[in-house]
């Protein structure tokens, strides 16, 4: 990602009372319909071990649709018919195994691409002090783009990381990461971000 011009992360103070780790749709069925996400679990697992021994809050945003698929974005009913997907209360709406929750760690759903829509998301951030948001996790173009755009919008700083993060194809990763950077996004290496909390 050469065109993405770069930050002075020495600037970003990452303090556990401002600072939360989001991590977004690491489920099982979504590692079936993006597979490269399989690819960044080792990365997201690292990222997640050290924000917990520096007790950085973190937040699993966690999508959970109906069984009857009434809360389905309308451009894919049809797809949910012939194949139902993080159904709730389903082993493929679990997180994967390698990043299950710990003891008080938040699970926020919601059934939309923005982990804010309609989500108890600004709630809990609220309630945590967070002016900073750290953001892994899949898929690029959709959930994870929702969410940063949401997220500036309610005035947080944003840390995208971008070999923690996932889309169907690296092209389509690569492109989205180059708009959000132009949106203002803080986009880095998990070496670079772990550098910062060392």
């Amino acid at each position: 990602m050469d065109s993405i011009k770069n930050t002075n992360i020495a600037k970003f103070d990452i303090s556990p009372k401002t600072t939360a780790l989001l991590i977004i749709d690491m489920q099982n069925d979504v590692m079936n319909i993006v597979p490269p996400g399989i690819q960044v679990i080792p990365v997201i697992k690292r990222v997640l071990e050290t924000c917990r021994s520096k007790s950085i809050p973190v937040i699993h945003k966690i999508r959970i649709q109906r069984s009857d698929g009434i809360d389905v974005e309308k451009f894919r009913v049809e797809i949910f018919k012939q194949k139902p997907y993080l159904v709730d209360g389903t082993p493929g709406a679990q997180i994967v195994p390698e990043l299950k929750p710990a003891k008080g760690e938040f699970q926020v759903k919601g059934a939309r691409f923005s982990g804010f829509f309609q989500t108890d998301m600004q709630l809990v951030l609220t309630r945590l002090g967070v002016k900073k948001l750290v953001i892994c996790g899949v898929q690029t173009p959709n959930c994870i783009r929702s969410t940063v755009t949401d997220a500036i919008g309610y005035d947080y700083d944003v840390i995208l990381l971008k070999d923690a993060t996932a889309a169907q194809t690296q092209q389509v990763h690569e492109a989205n990461l180059f708009d959000m950077n132009n949106m203002g996004i803080t986009i880095i290496s998990t070496d670079e971000f772990l550098s910062l909390i060392a």
